[in-house]
């Protein structure tokens, strides 16, 4: 299964499902909760007009990708619990370099919050390394990571 761009508002419901399966976990672990909350069909939308959202399957696994200066940011990497542990994650962020190269974009940038150790041991499997911490409005201590994967061009 490989990666594919997707820009067909029929696909938002499932990509809406497998975000809130796929990060169900994190309710009650993560403070402040996860903006996945806010998410709706119509930020789907103005996330594929400014940036790209990439699927796997039907899909079960996805991720957003969103240029910044320098860099391009990913968001909202996931993968349904039934195919975890089959590379689909590692998959999404080959994809993510090779637009990253094509948009000359000099490394990879993503957040993911301090309480999730498994995924920034992820994240650090996969050649990220950690950047910077910062604050979410409202708290006096870090609540995210910042990572980021130099592209070899």
């Amino acid at each position: 299964m490989d990666p594919r761009l997707v820009t067909d508002p029929a696909l938002w419901p499932a990509i809406l499902a497998l975000l809130d399966e796929a990060f169900a976990y994190m309710d009650g672990r993560i403070d402040p909760p996860s903006s996945l909350r806010d998410l709706t069909p119509e930020a789907l939308t103005r996330q594929a007009r400014t940036g790209e959202v990439w699927v796997v399957g039907a899909p079960v696994a996805c991720v957003f990708l969103t240029p910044r200066p320098g860099v391009l940011y990913l968001g909202k990497l996931a993968v349904a619990a039934s195919h975890r542990g089959q590379g689909l994650a590692r998959r999404l962020v080959n994809q993510a370099e090779v637009r990253a190269r094509a948009l000359r974009l000099a490394a990879l940038e993503l957040q993911t919050r301090v309480e999730l150790a498994e995924n920034q041991r992820a994240f650090e499997a996969m050649g990220f390394v950690e950047t910077g911490r910062t604050a979410h409005p409202g708290f006096d201590r870090p609540t995210s990571i910042t990572y980021r994967r130099v592209v070899v061009f």
